[in-house]
């Protein structure tokens, strides 16, 4: 299984897309200029990822794709951003955060990490002019490390996409994580498939 050179760049434009979908969400939803910015695009050896994650519990979800190139798509926050980031979606509901149940949180959360993640894969699908369905989202909590494992090792391959982000929102500071994990062969296959860009 090898992606054809010349394609390198369609994986970074995918990832590229899939995060100014992200923004473009964001910035709906705040009315602030939101951007993401990937910092490193790597194929990883699905053993090697825990080393290069920090051990802080993470909130978000997990969401399954469908269609090609299945798989599935991780969004994760650290918890100092997800209570800013259920802030946000409740600021015109509740008046006190004090009064916010855990389950009222949890479903704020659920619904930001879904609407990230269906930016990244409409980029995507964009990208690759066809469509993407979802199985609906799960929400995750576990320590970075634990719930990113096991999201790769749902699949069958060994090696894993890893897109690392940026999330920034001025006023409200929210750090996000996106992690693919596309089925590999379908994924490369599709890759190789398209059209490099020309310079």
């Amino acid at each position: 299984m090898k992606v054809d050179i010349r394609k390198l760049s369609l994986i970074n434009e995918m990832a590229k897309v899939g995060t100014n979908g992200v923004a473009e969400n964001m910035s709906k939803l705040t009315g602030e200029d939101a951007r993401m910015e990937v910092t490193k695009t790597n194929f990883i050896d699905v053993e090697d990822i825990h080393s290069g994650l920090d051990a802080g519990k993470r909130v978000g979800v997990r969401v399954r794709l469908l269609d090609p190139p299945h798989g599935h798509i991780l969004v994760l926050f650290p918890e100092d951003s997800a209570k800013k980031i259920t802030a946000l979606m409740l600021r015109d509901v509740v008046e006190d955060m004090s009064d916010v149940s855990g389950k009222m949180a949890r479903s704020a959360v659920e619904e930001m990490g879904n609407m990230m993640a269906s930016g990244f894969i409409d980029g995507w699908a964009n990208v690759l002019g066809r469509g993407i369905d979802i199985a609906a989202p799960q929400l995750v909590y576990a320590p970075a490390e634990e719930v990113v494992v096991r999201t790769a090792g749902l699949g069958d391959d060994d090696l894993a996409l890893f897109f690392d982000s940026d999330l920034t929102v001025p006023s409200y500071q929210i750090e996000a994580e996106i992690y693919a994990f596309p089925e590999l062969a379908e994924f490369v296959e599709m890759i190789n498939a398209m059209d490099a860009p020309t310079a």
